[in-house]
């Protein structure tokens, strides 16, 4: 019985290219998967702490800081900082940045 006749004939060569192909897109996916979970938190709190802001009111001990385009509540935890001075940011409670003078 010849086993071409009323079924479709698919190349070998097709069936090889399919199948490297679909092990490389599961590669590629592997890799950004494993990349991208590595990657440092780059938003949120946590990348906030350790920075530095300018300040723009003066902080005794509570006034507002310049960090990023954007102005923030901040408060002192080392006594009257001036304006225009540079703080770090030790920790944050809601929308209130604690911080030292740099």
């Amino acid at each position: 019985m010849d086993p071409n006749i009323g079924g479709i004939v698919i190349s070998p060569w097709v069936i090889v290219l399919i199948v490297i192909a679909a092990i490389a897109f599961l590669i590629v996916t592997i890799i950004w998967g494993l990349k991208a979970h590595r990657l440092k938190i780059a938003a949120g709190k946590e990348d906030m702490i350790g920075r530095t802001a300018r300040v723009v009111t003066p902080l005794e001990p509570k006034g507002l800081v310049f960090l990023e385009g954007e102005q923030w509540t901040a408060i002192s935890e080392s006594g009257r900082i001036e304006p225009g001075r540079e703080v770090v940011i030790t920790r944050i409670d809601g929308l209130k940045l604690y911080v030292t003078e740099k």
